[in-house]
């Protein structure tokens, strides 16, 4: 311009319109820090990136390997990648690619010269061992929060695959029958039938146990242990007819609930949910396809072991009383037994699950704390079961999630134990019972309809317990920070 007058300046409707049809940002991989941010492992220290590839691949073997353990553990889907992923940021390790199945996990990333790192692990046999599995989450916590030395982490970890387990194999059996005793307590058996139901629970335990080592597979195992407990149950009721045990007709149920109480895939259907939930379909519909086998086994045994008893009981001419197990509430026992009785499962199945000595009571605390949020939401008028489910996963999921932060834990080996208070294969069984025997027992007539009804809003319960779970587990994170960050500054 030669007037000396200034340009003017575009209109602002056509910056206006630019705004409104401006297109959206292009679509880029999230980086692996900001995956963590839900996870105890946030906030991460990010090591400067390897400069060998040589010191790139021993690191991603490193991280393969904690994740191989958490499998092999039992930990689920989305606490083995958290931890991968953890692990792989804290040695340096960018655009790292985690695939998890049921069986196997694959990892991948690119070295300094760009030449692409894969590596697969295929685990063909898990326990649960979650002594173990908390020694793995403090081992990353500390590679988190400190500096990375990998030969230094190698090392420590070698020890916790080697080290011995806690407890003895008599504690981790004993405890299985010690379970199934407190569950059929808490449904309102007597003490006798709860002594029955233990038994039952050892016997179906060392059952599998040898059909395992024979190699049968877990159908055939599943059918055997529920053909046991059906067994053991008319067994002691038929002690009860003649008047020599003190076992009611009405608790011949309690006592198979109890006695299946190791082989009913309550736990397994919620990790399933949770896995589908978390974003993990694979796994979680492999999950589900187990879960299918194991109840069609049971199912199998149950029914095989019901039609055995009914005939002998209608031949020896005794009157067995079917009791309403279908219709009862969750907790048929008193206020103060069934909480007691909620807090010696926690503690059993904290023992079970072979949890660290220091976290078994914590497990039973907060499986009696479950069972009063479900008898008070069970109560009010318009709540079932369904909702009284829900509400205690979520309790139990948050505060799992901030005491096993406060212990240095996963929350997963408080959650798991105490959510064996609100019976989730109590809902499977009922539907098995009614499916099995119908609502008649002396004219031994079956309803499948009634029955599949019935396992259907059994899983809807599962569903409600593994939902509730993982809300709670969010809902708690964001208190957490200060916990993490103390936890953190004492590790250095």
């Amino acid at each position: 311009m030669t007037d000396g007058t200034r340009p003017a300046r575009p209109r602002r409707p056509a910056l206006r319109h630019s705004r409104i049809w401006r297109g959206e940002e292009v679509t880029e991989t999230i980086s692996m820090v900001d995956s963590l941010r839900h996870t105890p492992y946030r906030n991460a220290r990010v090591r400067q990136a390897v400069a060998e590839e040589r010191e790139a691949r021993a690191s991603l073997d490193l991280a393969l390997r904690v994740g191989e353990l958490m499998l092999r553990c039992g930990a689920g889907a989305p606490q083995v990648e958290a931890s991968v992923v953890a692990v792989a940021a804290a040695a340096g390790l960018d655009n790292l690619e985690v695939d998890i199945t049921l069986q196997s996990l694959l990892v991948q990333c690119t070295s300094p010269s760009g030449v692409p790192l894969t590596m697969l692990r295929v685990v063909r046999s898990s326990t649960r061992d979650f002594a173990r599995l908390a020694a793995v989450h403090e081992f990353v916590e500390n590679l988190v929060a400190g500096s990375y030395d990998r030969e230094a982490a190698a090392a420590r970890l070698r020890e916790i695959r080697r080290a011995p387990r806690f407890w003895p194999r008599w504690a981790v059996r004993g405890a299985l029958g010690v379970l199934a005793a407190a569950i059929a307590v808490m449904l309102g058996a007597g003490p006798m039938a709860a002594v029955v139901a233990g038994g039952a629970g050892l016997l179906v335990g060392y059952a599998a146990r040898s059909l395992a080592h024979a190699g049968l597979p877990d159908f055939y195992q599943c059918a055997v242990g529920g053909f046991l407990a059906t067994a053991v149950a008319w067994g002691a009721f038929s002690l009860g007819a003649v008047g020599w045990v003190p076992v009611s007709s009405t608790e011949f149920a309690y006592v198979v609930a109890g006695g299946i109480t190791v082989l009913l895939p309550g736990r397994t259907v919620a990790s399933a949910f949770e896995d589908a939930i978390s974003g993990y379909s694979v796994t979680g519909a492999g999950r589900m396809f187990g879960v299918f086998l194991t109840t069609a086994g049971i199912i199998l045994g149950v029914a095989t072991g019901l039609a055995v008893t009914l005939a002998i009981t209608h031949a020896l001419d005794l009157r067995l009383v079917n009791p309403s197990i279908v219709s009862t509430r969750q907790y048929s026992a008193p206020v103060v037994t069934a909480v007691a009785g909620a807090f010696v499962v926690g503690l059993s199945g904290a023992l079970s699950l072979r949890s660290r000595r220091g976290l078994v009571a914590w497990a039973g605390v907060l499986c009696a704390v479950a069972g009063i949020v479900s008898l008070l939401v069970s109560k009010v008028d318009g709540l079932g079961q369904l909702a009284a489910a829900g509400a205690a996963a979520t309790v139990l999921g948050a505060l799992g999630r901030l005491l096993g932060q406060w212990l240095g834990a996963p929350a997963m080996v408080l959650v798991v134990p105490a959510s064996y208070g609100l019976l989730p294969g109590l809902a499977i069984f009922r539907g098995l019972y009614e499916m099995v025997n119908g609502s008649k027992v002396d004219s031994g007539t079956l309803s499948l309809q009634g029955g599949l009804t019935t396992l259907l809003g059994a899983m809807a319960v599962l569903l409600a317990i593994a939902a509730g779970s993982v809300l709670g587990d969010y809902l708690g994170a964001p208190f957490d920070r200060r916990i993490v960050q103390k936890r953190r500054v004492r590790s250095r």
